[in-house]
């Protein structure tokens, strides 16, 4: 009987399909926002941490934490964009639904497609965008897609060189005056040394910050955290 009734039981309309997949749009946009407010909150912690592990000159505690700062804005630029495509395909898909009006069924829409196509290649929003593919492509609003995925290895080193840049930069705007109180030349030599190789010099003044590796592999895991 529950068979028949799901082959009697009609089709969603397309305004019903529509409401159906900008409810998800807009949940798939607040977990992004509420992503990078966790990024942005935790950041506060680790600038805090930079800023302790200048005063110390332990610069390569403050180097790492800065690569992780680098890393997460990157994050964040990233969540931006794609909240930014899931507000592009529901505008798209309100237009579609404007012609399904006058042509009784929705259309294929390329830009659409280019769209879904693009967020899933997107780490953090991947899983939902097949969901969506599957089901857009079964209303008839994109063609069935190809996950094509590209090799990212050979743009790896090229990557780490951007970050490398920028860390200098993130030093400077939040330990600044700290940083730059220090001879250029022992400057860059801490920079190059691994936190363990500070660590014997850490005076029992030091009341916060990261003082061992054990904290700094806590931070950094808790950036990780908030980036997945």
């Amino acid at each position: 009987m529950e068979r028949v009734m799901n082959v009697i039981k009609p089709k969603a309309n397309p305004q019903q399909q529509l409401r159906d997949w900008q409810r998800k749009l807009r949940q798939e946009c607040r977990n992004i926002e509420r992503q990078i407010r966790d990024i942005q909150r935790e950041e506060k912690s680790v600038q805090k941490a930079i800023r302790e592990a200048s005063k110390r000159n332990d610069m390569g505690s403050a180097k790492s934490l800065a690569k992780e700062i680098v890393r997460s804005r990157r994050t964040v630029n990233r969540l931006h964009e794609n909240r930014a495509q899931l507000n592009s395909i529901s505008m798209h898909l309100g237009e579609s639904v404007a012609i399904a009006r006058t042509v009784g069924h929705l259309s294929k829409s390329s830009e659409v497609m280019k769209l879904v196509n693009n967020l899933m290649k997107a780490p953090e929003v991947a899983v939902t965008m097949q969901e969506f593919s599957k089901e857009m492509t079964k209303a008839g609003v994109i063609e069935e897609m190809v996950n094509d995925s590209l090799d990212t290895a050979l743009d790896s080193e090229d990557i780490e060189e951007e970050i490398e840049e920028e860390v200098d930069k993130v030093l400077t705007s939040i330990a600044g005056e700290t940083a730059a109180q220090l001879p250029e030349a022992v400057r860059k030599e801490r920079l190059k040394q691994p936190a363990t190789a500070q660590a014997g010099k850490v005076e029992e003044a030091i009341a916060e910050g990261v003082d061992d590796e054990e904290e700094l592999e806590e931070i950094r895991a808790r950036l990780a955290n908030v980036r997945s």
